[in-house]
């Protein structure tokens, strides 16, 4: 877990490190991300590296599949979200509804 304080791990073990790869595979840096994959492997075992990337593909489906039923988008994302979703036209996707994003 990133704090204000920095990244603590949230108290799991190599929680520091777990972080640091889902940041990566957040980012843009490949040469970060190939680091962090291959410590994670040195650290942990070729198979926790595999269960950690399958953790992250699962979280990026699962936002996706959300989308695609229709679930409601959060206030907040939704404010945040109105600029870019009116220059890229998604408000006039039929999906959105009367009501805004979502819905």
């Amino acid at each position: 877990m990133v704090t204000a304080s920095g990244n603590d791990g949230g108290g799991i073990e190599q929680g520091e490190l777990l972080n640091r790869f889902a940041t990566a595979v957040l980012g843009d840096d490949e040469a970060e991300l190939s680091e962090v994959r291959q410590a994670i492997a040195d650290t942990l075992g070729g198979a926790a590296m595999c269960d950690t990337a399958g953790v992250a593909s699962l979280f990026n489906a699962i936002v996706r599949v959300a989308d695609a039923t229709g679930i409601p988008m959060e206030d907040d994302k939704a404010a945040t979200s109105e600029d870019f979703r009116a220059e890229l036209g998604i408000n006039n996707f039929a999906a959105v509804g009367e009501k805004g994003p979502g819905t």
